[in-house]
């Protein structure tokens, strides 16, 4: 059964499943019906695992909603560098007022991001096998693609939470993969991972301290008191979520760091487990908001 045939499947097998549910989709499953196809084409022309694909676009674009996609059609979030030689955008991430490439359609953007991954840095990746979700979520981090620490681990959260892998398959529809993409839709777990010697699970679109809590049979304040949080409230889609108390010092080799587009103090010290009132103490009169630089040591 061909690639297209099986896409049709796994659509109208999604499709079916609202319907009975009566649900619709979020925008990370909207996104995901948006792009899955143009993500398979590049996986055939150029190597790269759809997975991953979607995953980095979720992610970097929020789903398609960051002002880097809604404004620039960037959704994987890629510098101007040396070679860039169309428009551009301003945006603080690693740096305040950083370059960012500006696309005149997102289907521009998915193929920059295929050609820019074919380059060098890039070519020990093509190395794993296509259904190595995880190899290449890794890789990617490892060859520096992001400096966020967690990188993979977030990657490797989508992935699994909506099943793209089922779109990496080759040789086309499987039944098993299609049940567990539509299990994947109702049922959201939660696997522990660790950095830093520090116990972590990464949220999901909806989760709140009080359900993972729940999941983990924590009492909410205590779950919240480690991920300095105030109330219960639902936590920003794929931000860590710490299972005990973190750090007082930032990792080696990391003395600062900006605030970029979407993120908080508080998210920074998510990203590197830091406890806030360790920052806001390094920190005693900055203002919370992009482009500010945060001292961590």
């Amino acid at each position: 059964m061909n690639n297209k045939v099986r896409r049709i499947l796994l659509l109208l097998s999604a499709l079916l499943l609202i319907s009975a549910t009566g649900a619709s989709l979020n925008p990370y499953e909207a996104y995901i019906d948006k792009y899955c196809s143009l993500a398979v084409e590049h996986q055939e022309e150029y190597g790269i695992p759809a997975s991953i694909t979607l995953a980095q676009g979720l992610l970097e674009s929020g789903a398609g909603r960051s002002t880097l996609a809604t404004q620039g059609n960037n959704h994987f979030g890629i510098k101007c560098h040396k070679e860039w030689k169309g428009e551009t955008m301003l945006r603080s991430d690693d740096a305040p007022d950083e370059c960012f490439r500006v696309y005149n359609t997102a289907e521009e953007s998915f193929r920059d991001h295929s050609l820019f991954l074919r380059r060098g840095r890039y070519l020990p990746l093509f190395d794993l096998e296509i259904t190595d979700y995880q190899g290449w979520a890794k890789g990617l981090r490892k060859c520096g693609y992001a400096t966020d620490p967690n990188y993979a681990a977030r990657l490797i959260t989508i992935i699994e939470r909506y099943s793209l892998y089922t779109y990496d398959i080759p040789g086309g529809y499987n039944p098993e993969e299609t049940a567990a993409f539509i299990h994947s839709m109702l049922v959201s777990s939660h696997p522990v991972r660790k950095a830093r010697g520090l116990h972590y699970v990464v949220a999901t679109p909806g989760d709140t301290y009080s359900s993972i809590a729940k999941e983990f049979n924590m009492k909410p304040q205590k779950l919240m008191s480690y991920n300095d949080s105030e109330k219960d409230r639902e936590i920003k889609a794929w931000e860590e979520v710490y299972l005990e108390e973190k750090r007082e010092e930032a990792p080696d080799g990391i003395g600062s760091v900006t605030i970029g587009e979407g993120e908080s103090i508080h998210s920074i010290s998510q990203r590197f487990g830091i406890r806030m009132e360790v920052i806001k103490k390094l920190n005693p009169k900055v203002k919370d908001r992009p482009g500010t630089v945060l001292k961590l040591r």
